[in-house]
């Protein structure tokens, strides 16, 4: 098979009813199939998907694995040349697949490539989870071309050029499936959020591009498991973030960045406590409690990771503060960064 489509579900049913009639007829070839993992779901996704749907394939787990360790178990088996990570409540349109497998196809160095990513609710407005591309920046803060911290854009095709990003977003990330387990899939102790993000520095420390392809269009739903926003959600975000740094930093970069980060998640934990946000303080609070818990595996990650390492400086690391930009500099658009974008064979390009 050249490319299998893979949905993690949980509780998920009314999504598939919605959006799996869409993603059938646009993704109907025969060089392409559709599978649906389901995390242990305790509402009809079963019934739902074997009497509606029995085109897709069903895989179901007997226990909630997360979503990163969900996707791994999905995939263990899987041979495809192409996996694509399709979250539930994602509405691709016509032709959304062809432009992505021929950006693939056309360079072998591309690891994983992503579409262009609007909102369901507002279709001229970019997604908050991967919009036209991810990047971080030198704290370890993600950001994306038409979305910088809760501020997103409207899609007026300024972003519509295929380019080298950081990060692919997971609610439509296709990945070749010869790197996904050479590099052994998601990180499962991330469980949600910025494990994606983990897996492409990853790669991209293997030499491989990652890139996005606005020539293909999805729209996002979002905050379908978890509500943007949520305590449990922060605190996960706030986590996962310190593992993300303490595993990918390169050696002299590490102890000053986390020093910084230590001092900026201390200010947004008394703005919370300050604002009577206190489930998100405590989960300010706990995240980095969970991360000293878990430095013992962190190290023997880390250690793992550079023996492997390219001692590459990745051009799509933003060299400034987003949180100075964004709070400060009053920068609210990706186009109002100095931040130069690269097409795919790496030169750089005039159009952000």
């Amino acid at each position: 098979m050249k490319l299998s489509i893979v949905i993690l579900n949980w509780n998920g049913s009314h999504h598939l009813k919605r959006f799996l009639p869409a993603l059938i007829r646009y993704s109907n070839y025969d060089w392409a199939e559709i599978i649906v993992a389901d995390n242990h779901s305790e509402d009809d996704s079963s019934s739902c998907l074997q009497n509606d749907f029995p085109e897709v394939k069903f895989v179901q787990f007997n226990q909630n694995y997360g979503f990163a360790e969900g996707y791994n178990q999905a995939l263990k088996y899987n041979s495809a040349e192409y996996i694509l990570l399709l979250n539930s409540d994602v509405e691709v349109t016509e032709n959304w697949l062809a432009p992505l497998i021929k950006m693939m196809d056309s360079h072998p160095l591309i690891g994983s490539c992503q579409p262009k990513i609007l909102s369901l609710n507002q279709p001229d407005i970019f997604e908050y989870a991967g919009a036209s591309g991810g990047f971080i920046d030198k704290l370890g803060y993600p950001f994306c071309r038409g979305r910088i911290i809760d501020a997103r854009e409207h899609d007026l095709g300024q972003y519509n050029t295929p380019i080298s990003v950081f990060w692919t977003s997971g609610a439509a990330m296709m990945i070749r499936g010869k790197i996904w387990h050479q590099l052994g899939g998601f990180d499962a102790d991330f469980w949600a959020h910025m494990e994606e993000i983990d897996l492409c520095w990853r790669m991209k420390n293997q030499g491989y591009k990652v890139v996005v392809n606005p020539e293909s269009t999805v729209f996002h739903l979002g905050g379908g498991t978890l509500a943007y926003g949520s305590p449990q959600k922060i605190y996960l975000n706030f986590r996962n973030n310190l593992f993300l740094l303490y595993k990918n930093l390169p050696q002299g970069e590490l102890f000053k960045t986390l020093l910084i980060r230590m001092i900026l998640d201390g200010v947004a934990a008394l703005q919370f406590l300050v604002t009577g946000q206190f489930k998100a303080f405590a989960g300010v609070l706990t995240s980095h409690l969970d991360f000293y818990k878990s430095l013992n595996k962190l190290r023997t990650k880390r250690a793992g990771l550079l023996e492997k390492t390219l001692t590459i400086k990745h051009s799509e690391i933003y060299n400034g503060s987003i949180i100075f930009d964004f709070f400060i500099a009053r920068k609210r658009k990706f186009s109002s960064l100095s931040f130069p974008t690269y097409n795919i064979p790496g030169e750089p390009s005039k159009v952000k």
